[in-house]
Order: structure tokens, then sequence, then C-alpha cells
């Protein structure tokens, strides 16, 4: 008889939100607990960037197919290596974020900002994006721009920050933060190209903090 994979259990909302890795665990912080939020990952990786997320993010959302066919990955083409990676990490929606760059095949940290309270991560990948097009400029490098944005990739397109957070005294640094990248934007011109990383392809950018 085969074993059970192993889960691993988030609780948003409970007697004492975290991660837990039997169901046992998990129904004492929910068990009598009234509209209580908890779902179960395959794995640690998945639960922790979950539960840096809202449970909104996560109610309802059907599993993703494992793996692409070999001939929509051969399609896609393979990753290229003369580049950096950029991505961020939101804990909450706002909450404390922080953002960085790495060289895509060492994973050597380029740049590393944050975090900052009451942010976003959408913003966070703007940010990322626009430091490390200023990044590469400066060094005068012909290396290519990953990030697994769409929204992001979009708004440095418009150079614009779309972003529906509004400014508060907490997120004062992170608006100002915000003013110099869309500044950086129009008055600088770059030849870098931006490319989406295809996670479903490659898996998680090298970027990632593993707790998005």
């Amino acid at each position: 008889m085969m074993s059970k994979q192993k889960k691993f259990y988030v609780v948003w909302k409970g007697k004492q939100p975290g991660i837990y890795d039997t169901w046992t665990a998990c129904q004492q912080m929910i068990s009598g607990y009234k509209n209580a939020q908890y779902k179960s990952f395959a794995s640690l990786e998945e639960a922790q960037k979950a539960y840096n997320h809202s449970y909104q993010a996560y109610k309802g959302r059907k599993k993703k197919s494992p793996s692409l066919s070999p001939a929509k990955i051969a399609a896609i083409g393979p990753i290229n290596f003369h580049s950096i990676a950029v991505d961020a990490a939101s804990s909450g929606n706002p909450g404390k974020m922080e953002y960085r760059g790495v060289d895509t095949q060492t994973k050597k940290v380029l740049f590393h900002i944050g975090p900052f309270t009451q942010g976003t991560n959408n913003v966070g990948e703007f940010l990322a994006i626009v430091h490390g097009l200023a990044f590469l400029k400066l060094h005068k490098s012909d290396r290519i721009l990953y990030s697994d944005s769409r929204t992001a990739i979009s708004w440095v397109r418009r150079k614009k920050c779309n972003t529906k957070l509004r400014p508060h005294p907490k997120n004062k640094k992170l608006f100002e933060l915000i003013a110099r990248a869309e500044s950086w934007l129009k008055h600088n011109d770059y030849t870098t190209p931006i490319a989406k990383w295809e996670t479903a392809a490659w898996g998680e950018i090298p970027a990632d903090f593993g707790r998005k």
C-alpha cells in the first residue's frame, strides 16, 4: 500500500496562525474558531509562499498542472543565463515588503532593498525591475532582465506604478522610492530587454524569496 504524500497546512486565521506539518496540529488551531482560514499544500515551499499572501488569494484556487509537456517547454526555449533576475516578497497585502536582484546562474545577490512597511508585492516587483534596469545601465551591462510579474512589467513599460496602495505615514519612504523610480524611467533611456520568467517551464525565479 502506497503511503500518502505529506502535506503542509497554512492557518491564516485561527488560534495561532502559522504553518503546520500535520492535519492534527492544524485541526487544533482551527477547531472551534469562528471563520477559520486554512488550506493544505503539497510542499513546505508552497505553504510558506501562501502564508505570506492573503487567504483570499488562495481560496478556491485550482491546483496547477504539475508540469508542461516537453513540446511546450521546447517552444518556450532555454533560460538565458546572461541575465539577472528580480523578485519581491510581501508579508500581507499591504504588509512588509522587500525586493532583490540576483545573478540568474549563480544566484549571487546583486542588490537587496527593504523591508518597507505597508507595501505590496506588485509595488516591490515594479521597483525591483527599475532598480535592475538602473543597475545594468550603471555597469554598462548587456545582460537581459527577468521578472515573473506581468503586471510589474506592464507598469514599467508605461513608466507608471499603477498601484491602488494609498500614501500613509508608514509607507512614506516607499512612495518616495516609487516617485524616484518613475522619474528614472521618464528621464533615462535603456536598452535592456525585460523578459518574462517562465515559471511553469523553469521553476521559481532565482531571485525568489521562498516566502512571498
